[in-house]
């Protein structure tokens, strides 16, 4: 079959839901690259959407344009990339939503396409335990895994820090201040992303008064975050899907693909050592490349030469035409 462009779909879907039980769902979904080529999942953190690079018909640039486009590390000359918008990304699914649920969604979601087989998932962050939940739950139907900074459970410190967030939106909601509730809590979250090291690099200036009231040098940055997020995003959406974090759970035993798990040495929230253990675990073939990078956890977003050349490694072996 030819090459097509860039295609949005929409489906309805009857699902099974983990803690919320049946529910009707609406999932929201675009694929880019030839219709006949190796089908390559890609996914994100909880922000990230189905767009992932601009393509034939859409200039628009996606969450991912570094490493997802022709002659990048996932290339759509070669492969097909899907990805979807989160169930709960709407905001209209206010219940319980487990990554085990979001790995059943891109099941579905398969085959309403027809495709039976996936010759890579590649998720980070969020994405990357989606990618181990489709493993361990649809692991007859993917070829490889790549796994950025993602591990098999959430650390005990990175749940504190997403419960103070979703305490800041709770409190916005009840003063009627969601607006500010959400851009607080994005203001906490990139504190969790970033790393001290890049703070002293970026804001090494003393503290100013500004309207009688000291500022520190890291404000300004943190205030724009917050406001472009609280723009954007609801207060459902946001709360359920960093919920969906804290509920992450799976037996790295049952992941039994191929599996190229990828750790940054600052990530506060996926520490090494827990991508260590996950490595360790795993039912199938694995191995762990880890990266030094002060952007911390969001190094797969922030450090493109040495992200794209693990990824073209670890999709060299994409071959064939889509099942």
């Amino acid at each position: 079959m030819p090459a097509r462009p860039a295609r949005r779909f929409v489906l309805d879907l009857q699902l099974p839901l983990r803690h919320a039980g049946h529910r009707s769902v609406v999932v929201r979904g675009e694929w880019l690259g030839p219709a006949d080529a190796p089908l390559v999942v890609v996914a994100g953190g909880i922000s990230a959407n189905r767009h992932v690079a601009a393509g034939p018909g859409d200039a628009e640039p996606g969450w991912w344009e570094a490493q997802v486009g022709p002659g990048r590390a996932i290339d759509t000359a070669r492969l097909r990339v899907l990805a979807i918008d989160w169930l709960g990304a709407d905001g209209g699914l206010d219940a319980p939503i487990d990554s085990a649920d979001q790995a059943d969604v891109i099941a579905r979601v398969l085959d309403r396409l027809g495709v039976d087989r996936v010759a890579a998932f590649v998720g980070a962050s969020y994405g990357a335990m989606v990618g181990l939940q489709f493993a361990a739950r649809h692991g007859a139907r993917l070829d490889r895994l790549v796994a950025i900074s993602g591990a098999h459970r959430p650390h005990p410190y990175a749940s504190a820090w997403r419960a103070l967030q979703r305490q800041c939106v709770a409190l916005g909601r009840s003063e009627g201040a969601v607006s500010q509730g959400l851009a607080l809590a994005r203001q906490w979250a990139m504190l969790s992303y970033r790393t001290p090291e890049e703070f002293a690099e970026r804001f090494d200036s003393p503290a100013v008064i500004d309207d009688g009231v000291a500022r520190c040098a890291a404000e300004d940055y943190l205030e724009s975050c917050g406001r472009r997020y609280a723009a954007r995003w609801t207060s459902t959406a946001f709360l359920r899907l960093s919920e969906s974090i804290d509920l992450h759970c799976v037996d790295p035993a049952d992941v039994r693909v191929p599996t190229t798990v990828v750790a940054i040495q600052e990530d506060r929230l996926v520490p090494l050592s827990d991508l260590q253990a996950l490595v360790e675990s795993l039912g199938g073939g694995s191995r762990l490349c880890v990266l030094r990078s002060r952007f911390g956890h969001d190094a797969f977003l922030k450090e493109e030469a040495a992200v794209d050349a693990l990824l073209r490694d670890a999709l060299a072996a994409c071959t064939g035409g889509a099942a």
